[in-house]
């Protein structure tokens, strides 16, 4: 049976955060899909289109590695394609308590998926999507955190 793992977020922006723990899921999966989904919580500032290109460039040379979009709840999408991990990074130890939480609640809807924790390194540790949006909005240097050149800022 293929292990298929789903790496799901909102990614505005992936970070080289987030490419790091994919970095560290490839060798342990024969396919993972990084699903970008709506978090009702979270104001999405860049489309799912321009966060698909981008993640997709990124992986284009890599075919165990697949980009889409989905609605509604992680473990359904997982049901869905057939994925029986869910890979999360953890940078720190809220992200831990945040992160388990989720994972109980995940393996109560579809005890099929198991949650993979995967810890960041400690250079990418302080990175956030958050991080990077703030830092591209005050027109400051945010290479150092994202692989790809984001859109000017709306209001400059």
């Amino acid at each position: 049976m293929e292990k298929i793992a789903v790496f799901a977020g909102s990614f505005c922006p992936f970070t080289k955060g987030h490419e790091e723990i994919v970095s560290k899921a490839l060798p342990l999966f024969d396919r993972i899909i990084i699903a970008i989904g709506h978090n009702y919580n979270k104001r999405d500032v860049f489309s799912i289109e321009e966060r698909i290109g981008w993640i997709q460039s990124l992986y284009s040379a890599i075919p165990t590695v697949e980009v889409r979009s989905y609605t509604g709840l992680t473990v359904d999408f997982c049901r869905k394609i057939g994925a029986r991990y869910l890979v999360r990074g953890l940078r720190n130890p809220l992200d831990f308590m945040q992160e388990q939480e989720l994972a109980k609640v995940n393996r109560q809807l579809n005890a099929d998926v198991e949650t993979v924790f995967l810890l960041s390194s400690p250079e990418w540790e302080i990175v956030s999507s958050s991080l990077v949006r703030e830092l591209w909005s005050h027109g400051a240097d945010y290479s150092p955190y994202v692989s790809y050149k984001l859109p000017e800022y709306p209001t400059r």
